[in-house]
């Protein structure tokens, strides 16, 4: 393929943007070489500057469900951007969001909207503290719930150890109440309750984890954590900024049956414009200013643009047997995917979730991050770059879902797979 226009701006783009990208994963360094520019996109295709045409299945990284560009997306957001950009002020599509998510999501009684999955998150553990009068909170390892000071911690060297700053800039002091356990573990959990009597305030997990790679709940795990927040008067939150209305009408809660005390969203509820929520018990988020003493704020949540995106992506969702699709399509990828490479060869793992996936180049299952971290990247960089030289898009990282659209048909998903097993046969 020619990228000539795509190395132009990249070289461009280095001389003043750090690392010449605006997010860390898109500079292409987990697979080697330089990103291409994206000129523009629709259905489930986009075209990069160079003219390059490619089947996609990153999907903005999951809110484009319906797509790129879907029609009634555009419409939405047009209508609303002649009555204004942004107002600081409430407007009735906010309202309109907070009854439709309460509506679908059962234990959603109240909602509060931001502008980022990040300030969701960091809002509800805010919440979740301020709620339960306790500092510690557990996360897992592998779930990335955004780049606020306090969850970005890796996992320490036992069940019970406090982890240190992931990143640089975030003094040990800010993540000394949080605490990384395994993920899919439940004996970590009981120890580390047992080990901190009355001081955790609660749990956040991704139901099911997509940032690193993507990987299931064993059976009844999330159902136990449930129980033992329950017990132990602390809060659950599902941090659903992926999985919401994307592996379901209601999202993971809906799929596995589980009641979240807090949720956060993001993604697919602003139809591709930045967007964010937290919502749970009513009695939890009375706590919220100007309520209670909780404070958060920002200048523009539920932004009208972003609101009016959100309820026409959800809208077609509900009118379309949208779902359904989904579940085919994702169906149809995993199993081809899987019988290409046996075919080939290679040992895969398909692990996948509704239109959610991700192919791990191990021969182990893998059911948390330690066992993703044994597959093998040198050899998902030459899956990656054949598949893109091929005209198909995928995470360029062996640690990162993919993501398939109503706009996706069989025919693509066959075509896909055809190109997979050619590859996999080179390997």
């Amino acid at each position: 393929m020619n990228r000539t226009r795509s190395e132009q701006l990249f070289a461009e783009a280095l001389k003043y943007i750090p690392g010449g990208v605006n997010s860390p994963v898109r500079a292409f360094r987990a697979v080697g070489g330089q990103p291409f520019f994206v000129n523009r996109a629709s259905g489930a295709k986009i075209w990069d500057v160079d003219g390059n045409e490619l089947l996609d299945y990153v999907g903005t990284w999951g809110p484009a469900i319906l797509g790129h560009a879907h029609p009634k997306i555009i419409a939405a957001v047009k209508a609303a951007a002649d009555h204004g950009t942004s107002f600081g002020i409430p407007n009735p599509l906010e309202v309109t969001m907070a009854k439709l998510i309460c509506e679908r999501v059962p234990a959603v009684k109240k909602i509060r909207m931001t502008s980022s999955g990040t300030e969701a998150c960091m809002s509800a553990i805010r919440l979740a503290r301020g709620f339960t009068r306790r500092d510690k909170i557990i996360k897992f390892d592998g779930c990335y719930h955004g780049h606020a000071d306090s969850l970005l911690v890796r996992a320490g060297s036992g069940a019970l150890t406090f982890g240190n700053p992931d990143s640089a800039g975030v003094p040990p002091a800010f993540t000394q109440h949080t605490i990384v356990l395994p993920y899919n573990d439940e004996d970590a959990v009981t120890a580390c309750f047992a080990a901190n009597p009355n001081q955790i305030a609660g749990i956040i997990v991704e139901p099911v984890p997509g940032n690193a790679g993507l990987y299931l709940p064993q059976p009844g795990y999330l159902e136990f954590l449930g129980e033992i927040t329950r017990a132990h008067g602390a809060l659950l939150i599902f941090d659903e900024v992926m999985t919401g209305f994307r592996l379901a009408r209601g999202g993971a809660q809906e799929r596995f049956h589980i009641t979240p005390d807090l949720s956060t969203f993001g993604k697919v509820i602003g139809g591709g414009l930045p967007v964010g929520a937290f919502g749970g018990r009513a009695e939890i988020m009375d706590c919220l200013a100007p309520l209670g003493p909780v404070y958060q704020a920002g200048t523009l949540s539920g932004n009208p643009l972003a609101m009016a995106a959100g309820l026409a992506n959800l809208a077609e969702l509900e009118a379309s047997d949208a779902y359904a699709k989904l579940e085919k399509l994702g169906e149809q990828l995993a199993a081809g995917m899987r019988d290409a490479a046996k075919s080939a060869g290679v040992p895969v793992q398909v692990n996948a979730c509704g239109s959610m996936f991700c192919t791990y180049f191990t021969s182990a299952p893998v059911h948390n991050v330690a066992d993703a971290m044994k597959s093998d990247r040198e050899r998902f960089k030459k899956f990656f770059h054949g598949m893109l030289d091929a005209g198909f898009y995928f995470a360029p990282s062996q640690f990162e879902a993919g993501f398939i659209s109503t706009a996706h048909a069989p025919a693509d998903i066959e075509k896909t797979v055809a190109a997979a097993a050619k590859i996999l046969r080179g390997l």
